[in-house]
């Protein structure tokens, strides 16, 4: 990186640039460079997307510095050709958990007769947007993150605008207006994957200014920074996320035919009884599910409600988390719910969660779940 920006002192670099000529994926010469920068041996300006110049310190780090030279290794755009042969010809699976960014784990599921994680990151070689839909809660965010580690997210609802996806002026801490830009041109510049997460809740005005970026022109023009034209680096990927039944949500003609595979994304019961979960309750949440898809309901239990379950059930108890489970349900449905979590755990009532008289000063608490017929007999 040193050695890198002293043999061309008098330019200054951004990020992209910088990978381009090294090899390296963004993430780590950004990171680089912002070292250099905090060791005075590189100087950093650029009002919105950062850009680094050699300084009278940066010769000398270059030096001791230990970096690969330009050619060393194949910016992405060669590497993804190399790397879709090898797998068309090899077919690594990837089947165990995987560690998401915030820490969480990932279980690929199959897609297509691979991991899903594999089948998205060959997708993204190809540059072939994906839209994956389904319910809220069913893992759509998490396939994304587990499967694109250099991932910005959009999380979009009605009041998402322009700025929010390209960017907007912003006030500093002197009280100067500087251009701050968004994730789309972050992802853009720095060749990284863009989730637009319930792209369907966000203005098809607002979604246009996307569209450029995904088609043969892989560019947008930012009008509110001088007109600026922002180009898509290799790497740069958009992927989606729709949810069909919630209010307001419109796939729209347009969004839809940007994105060439369209994945459905539904609830790994099995899963769910293999993260232990109380198998009565991932029975209902199944039983649930088949009248759903017959039109006789419109709401059931998906994974993140059925860990949520687990979770509640360790701290307050069967009881609690059952009732809490028949309170989270759309009011419309909540008798359906009740009645199958009544038929399959056999106690005689179900009702939401909900605050009682006060306790006296004198009220013992019990332990959750020492008590009450739904606790007793439960199945793993």
């Amino acid at each position: 990186m040193a050695r890198l920006l002293a043999d061309r002192p008098a330019d200054t670099l951004t990020v992209g640039e910088m990978a381009r000529q090294l090899g390296h994926s963004h993430g780590a010469v950004r990171n680089a460079a912002l070292t250099l920068v905090r060791r005075g041996e590189a100087d950093q300006g650029g009002t919105g997307q950062p850009e680094f110049r050699a300084n009278a310190k940066t010769a000398a780090a270059a030096q001791t510095a230990v970096i690969s030279p330009p050619g060393t290794h194949s910016p992405r755009a060669r590497a993804a050709t190399a790397r879709t042969t090898i797998l068309a010809a090899a077919t690594p699976r990837q089947t165990g958990p995987i560690r998401r960014a915030g820490g969480q784990l990932y279980h690929p599921r199959e897609l297509a007769d691979l991991p899903d994680v594999e089948a998205l990151n060959r997708l993204r070689d190809a540059d072939v947007p994906v839209l994956l839909y389904g319910p809220p809660g069913t893992g759509k965010t998490s396939l994304v993150e587990a499967a694109f580690p250099d991932l910005l997210t959009v999380a979009g609802d009605g009041d998402t605008t322009v700025g929010d996806l390209i960017g907007e002026y912003t006030q500093d801490d002197g009280g100067n207006y500087v251009f701050q830009y968004g994730p789309l041109v972050t992802a853009m510049t720095e060749g990284r994957a863009l989730l637009i997460d319930d792209a369907t809740l966000i203005s098809p005005k607002v979604l246009a200014a996307l569209y450029p970026a995904m088609d043969g022109r892989r560019q947008i023009q930012v009008k509110a920074h001088k007109g600026e034209t922002i180009k898509a680096e290799p790497g740069f990927y958009v992927v989606a996320g729709h949810n069909p039944g919630v209010h307001g949500a419109v796939l729209t003609e347009a969004l839809a035919s940007r994105f060439s595979v369209q994945i459905q994304v539904g609830t790994d019961y099995d899963l769910a009884l293999a993260l232990r979960i109380d198998a009565r309750v991932v029975r209902v949440a199944r039983h649930l599910a088949r009248q759903v898809e017959l039109g006789e309901l419109g709401w059931a239990p998906q994974l993140r409600e059925l860990l949520s379950y687990q979770k509640t059930e360790a701290v307050l108890g069967t009881n609690a988390a059952l009732a809490n489970l028949v309170g989270i349900a759309p009011e419309e449905d909540r008798d359906a719910v009740a009645a199958a979590v009544i038929k399959a755990v056999g106690v005689k009532k179900i009702a939401p969660l909900t605050l009682g008289k006060q306790l006296s000063a004198s009220a013992v608490r019990q332990p959750p779940g020492s008590t009450g017929s739904a606790h007793r007999g439960r199945s793993r």
